[in-house]
């Protein structure tokens, strides 16, 4: 029997060398609406260092109802290398839809691999990189 009895995770939160740069970046790729933003005080010493000003960050509401943030921080980029987040990955409709996000990621100059199928697991993935390297990944059910 497990120790905690939870049904998923209620947030994510990224830290970010540059908030306007990446907020720019998640705003245009994602679209998500903001329900709580205060990296306009980011820069405030007050702010950034308050819990309850979510750090000078922003927190997305994802339509699936769970919280995506971001938290400046500054300092050196992501390694994926080392002992932490290794990505996040998010859920699409289809495969259809991961040949569309290929193609909007691209006509918006983003980098990006190939859609790649892993039918042993039974989805296919599209990986990319935010604008501080970290790896992202968008997921579809194969079939």
């Amino acid at each position: 029997m497990a120790l905690i009895n939870s049904n998923g995770y209620a947030h994510v939160r990224l830290t970010v060398t540059d908030i306007e740069t990446s907020k720019s970046f998640y705003d245009k790729v994602f679209g998500w609406p903001a329900a709580i933003d205060m990296s306009d005080k980011a820069d405030d010493p007050a702010v950034r260092g308050s819990q309850e000003n979510f750090y000078g960050g922003v927190i997305y509401q994802t339509p699936q109802g769970t919280l995506f943030g971001l938290r400046p921080v500054g300092g050196q980029g992501f390694d994926p290398d080392t002992t932490g987040l290794d990505h996040v990955s998010f859920a699409v409709e289809s495969r259809e839809a991961l040949q569309e996000a290929a193609e909007a990621l691209s006509s918006a100059g983003i980098e990006h691999g190939e859609i790649n199928d892993m039918p042993d697991a039974g989805l296919a993935i599209l990986s990319f990189q935010d604008p501080d390297g970290i790896n992202l990944e968008l997921t579809a059910p194969l079939g």
